[in-house]
């Protein structure tokens, strides 16, 4: 792990080419109500067997409600030999301190808790 990143830092990075990538470690449903644009949804229970994904990024925040698991995440991903020259950070503060825009996925009624059958 390469240490923190402010969120402001995060923000401002997004809007280059050289975008890193955002790892979103909430589960599925918190993903789907609200998400830093462009972010991956990897949940912390997943992440190991799906850190491989990762293996090609130059640049990778990770971030969580309140920026402590997300440190355990860039751990473990800055510890996998694919990420070893990959810059990898947590985001600081988490998405609590996200000023910025957040995307949010709509479910079909035909699906979940509340659908009729």
């Amino acid at each position: 792990m390469d240490g923190e990143i402010s969120p402001s830092e995060v923000e401002s990075l997004l809007e280059t080419a050289e975008a890193p990538r955002i790892v979103d470690i909430r589960s599925p449903a918190a993903f789907r109500r609200g998400h830093i644009p462009g972010s991956e949804n990897i949940p912390f229970d997943e992440l190991p067997q799906r850190v491989e994904s990762l293996a090609e990024a130059d640049r990778i925040v990770t971030v969580c409600p309140h920026g402590q698991a997300s440190v355990q995440a860039a751990r473990l991903i800055g510890s996998y030999e694919g990420t070893d020259t990959a810059r990898v950070e947590s985001m600081h503060g988490g998405l609590t301190e996200w000023d910025g825009e957040f995307d949010t996925e709509t479910t079909d009624a035909t699906e979940g808790p509340d659908a009729p059958f």
